[in-house]
């Protein structure tokens, strides 16, 4: 990340966060994100946050508009309308307390579950309002793009890896639609697209209620892919069974459409987990091969995972 662009952008929360309060207790402005895709600053209630170089104003803005439609679902910006900094579109967000990675017993998994359910519920129609215009429709959910580029991504800079062999054989046996080759089966379900525990945060800070954060794949698709990563970190044996039981549950409970409302939810889930599975540990050997490390058990185990789906096709295509 150039500094110039760090350096603007924390003047640019500092500056926001000043005029949205009355008095800021200034303190230092924090880095909470700086990686390729995304950098991430705060200063005092106030976040700033410079997205992914490709990303458009055509995708953005109707993501930033959802996310005002549903405030008690998604974390409304501060205001819908990105600003160009050094080539990359920026908003604002208030602050909220994200989940506490040292204490894995507190987990929101209810709360993660009913949110992703109430948004699933959504009609799309309710987006057809204004102020969102109707040539600037909801894109797809980014899930199956990111993958594909996670795969790209691996056979670039890790193709001679022992590792890569199994994640690309597993990868070839998933429907087109996974790997961003076809349009998703489903085109009228609102998805998150990107979910894990570090999508949600407390607003208003520190104890108000759990709510969803970053929109940047936020579209329509097919929802269970937003429950894609506990599902696929539970059959790899590295969420536990009591865990996955109450995410589900509480989705389940909360009448979410992705899986069935009783019975087996494998048939639903089975594709995305795969392509999750598959999408990780991809990222994990680049990641690896970059930083000159021997893979460690977890992204093992997502390796091996890959390994034997390798040698079964998904149940649904």
């Amino acid at each position: 990340m150039t500094h110039a662009l760090l350096s603007d952008l924390t003047t640019r929360a500092t500056a926001k966060a000043h005029s949205a309060a009355s008095a800021c207790p200034c303190g230092a402005t924090t880095t909470l994100a700086d990686r390729p895709d995304a950098t991430v600053v705060r200063h005092a209630g106030t976040v700033a946050k410079a997205h992914a170089p490709d990303t458009t104003r055509t995708d953005l803005i109707p993501r930033l508009t959802a996310a005002t439609h549903f405030p008690g679902i998604l974390l409304p910006p501060l205001s819908p309308t990105p600003t160009d900094l050094h080539g990359r579109l920026v908003t604002f967000w208030p602050y909220g307390t994200p989940v506490d990675p040292e204490d894995p017993d507190a987990a929101p998994w209810e709360d993660a579950a009913t949110l992703l359910a109430r948004l699933h519920r959504t009609p799309t129609t309710a987006l057809a309002t204004p102020p969102r215009s109707a040539d600037t429709p909801l894109p797809p959910m980014r899930g199956p793009a990111k993958a594909a580029l996670a795969v790209t991504r691996l056979r670039t800079t890790a193709a001679q890896h022992p590792a890569t062999t199994p994640v690309l054989h597993a990868w070839s046996t998933l429907p087109a639609w996974a790997r961003a080759e076809t349009p998703m089966p489903d085109t009228a379900t609102l998805c998150h697209g990107d979910l894990h525990l570090g999508q949600l945060v407390r607003h208003p800070a520190p104890d108000g209620p759990w709510l969803l954060i970053d929109v940047d794949d936020l579209g329509v698709g097919v929802p269970a892919w937003d429950l894609a990563r506990p599902a696929a970190w539970y059959a790899c044996g590295l969420l536990p069974p009591d865990e996955w039981t109450r995410f589900l549950t509480a989705y389940r409970t909360a009448g979410g459409p992705a899986v069935p409302a009783v019975g087996d939810p494998w048939p639903a889930l089975d594709v995305p987990a795969r392509t999750l599975t598959v999408q990780t540990a991809a990222r994990s050997i680049a990641k690896a091969v970059a930083a000159d490390r021997p893979l460690d058990e977890v992204e093992v185990a997502l390796v091996d995972a890959c390994d034997r789906m390798g040698s079964a096709p998904p149940e649904s295509a």
